[in-house]
Parts: structure tokens; sequence; C-alpha cells
């Protein structure tokens, strides 16, 4: 019984550490700045329509089946699911330092709150586009919901590993920050979210094939458009991949909570 109770307060002070912290990012991110938590909207938006202009304009809309609204809507919403969550991941424990004086307060504790953040603002920002281009007819409704959410979840799994990762790779050393922006420039063009992998030489498929994020990015399409575009995915080689990642992620975590200087 005591056993039991001790346990149950730890979960209720971890429960109240977690909300404070998330509260106070909300706050310090868009609480005081231009457009608040609108920009998580506005952002995607913006790249969204200016992809739909120029593919307009050039003409190369009449020669894909998917519309193009929806092609970029389902591609840039998946980038942000994993980029955004690396990128201010990757300078947490800096700029959080002072928090971890509080004995309650570990780097955990603040990775999870910086992903929850940007894994959250990526999935409204998902769904309330989505809705909107479904209403002005600019994006047709998806053949297969449950395989949308299946590709989506994956992909905020890869998301959140690979935030873990990079965010307590940067208490070993500077250089794993300076490494990852550069890195996540490159990433983004072979992510998936520009092409489809049936588009590509078969040598090339293989090769983009390897990264994780392609294959969520495929789940999310085939959901969405239906057999009208071939998809490649593995579900499996993801989930491996998540795996991996994740226990990499927990076990650099654990060491950074005992290198961090205080």
């Amino acid at each position: 019984m005591n056993t039991r109770s001790s346990l149950l307060q730890s979960f209720a002070i971890q429960r109240r550490v977690l909300h404070a912290l998330l509260l106070r990012e909300i706050i310090t991110r868009f609480g005081r700045k231009n457009l608040g938590v609108l920009w998580l909207i506005g952002e995607p938006m913006l790249f969204t329509l200016g992809v739909a202009t120029l593919w307009t304009l050039s003409g190369l809309h009449a020669h894909s089946p998917i519309p193009i609204v929806a092609f970029a809507v389902t591609g840039y919403s998946s980038v942000l699911m994993w980029r955004n969550a690396a990128n201010h991941c990757s300078s947490a424990l800096e700029q959080n330092k002072p928090l971890l004086f509080h004995r309650n307060v570990q780097p955990i504790d603040v990775f999870l709150t910086r992903i929850t953040v940007e894994i959250a603002g990526a999935t409204c920002s998902f769904v309330l586009l989505s809705s909107l281009f479904m209403f002005v007819d600019w994006m047709p409704a998806p053949v297969d919901p449950l395989e949308v959410v299946l590709g989506w979840v994956m992909l905020a799994w890869f998301g959140a590993a690979l935030a873990l990762a990079v965010g307590a790779g940067t208490a070993f050393s500077d250089f794993v920050e300076r490494l990852w922006h550069p890195t996540a420039y490159i990433l983004f063009p072979l992510s998936g979210a520009a092409f489809m992998v049936e588009w590509m030489p078969p040598a090339a498929q293989s090769f983009v094939l390897l990264l994780p994020m392609v294959h969520g990015t495929e789940m999310v399409r085939e959901g969405w458009f239906g057999n009208v575009v071939q998809t490649h995915h593995d579900a499996s080689y993801m989930a491996l991949c998540c795996l991996a990642l994740s226990l990499l992620g927990l076990y650099l975590q654990w060491e950074a909570s005992r290198r961090v200087e205080m």
C-alpha cells in the first residue's frame, strides 16, 4: 500500500511539473510574439499557397493526378512534425538550465514539454488546414482516414524520438546542435514532402526508403488519395527505426541528466 501511495504521489508530482512547464512554454513561445499561436497555422498555410501558386503558374498541376494543395498540405505538415520538434529540443537544455535547479524538474521533462507543443501544433495545423481546404473544395476528403491517422502517429513517434536524441545529444557537445541544423535542411528535400517515391528512379527509391519519415509520409498520402498513385512504405521498418531511435534518445537523456552543468 505504501509503495502504491508513493507511486501515485510521484505521478501527481510529475503531472504538475509537466503541466507547469507546458504552460510556461506556450506563454513564452506564443503569448507575446506577433500572431501568437496562430502562426502555427499561418506558416504552413503560406507555404501551401505558395507551392500551389507556383505549380499552377508553371502548369505542372495538369500533369499530376494529385491535387497540388492536398499534396502540399500532406507533405509540409509531415515535415513540421519532426523538424520543428528536433529544432526546438536542440537548444532546450541551455535555454532552460535555470529550471533544473528545481529538484523535481529533470531534462526529460523539458524535452517532453517541447515535443508535446510541437506535435500538438503540427497536428492542429494539419487538421485545420485540411478542414479549411476541404470546405472550399481545394482538397478531397481522405479515402482511408484510419491509415492517415496511423501514418500521422508514426510520424509523431519518429519526431519525438528524433527530438529526444538530438536534444540530449547537445548536452555532450555544442557540435550536435550545429550539425543538426544543416542536416535538417538536407533531409527536407529527401523526406518525401515534395515528391512521391513512385516518381523516382528505382535506385533513388531504394535510397530514400532508408529514411523512416518517407514511409510515414507515403502512408499518409496513401490513406488520403487511395490508389490515385502508387505508394511505397513499410510500417514495420519505420517502427523498428523509431524504436531504435527512442532507445537511443532515452539513453542519451539519462546520461545528459548526469552531465548538465548547473
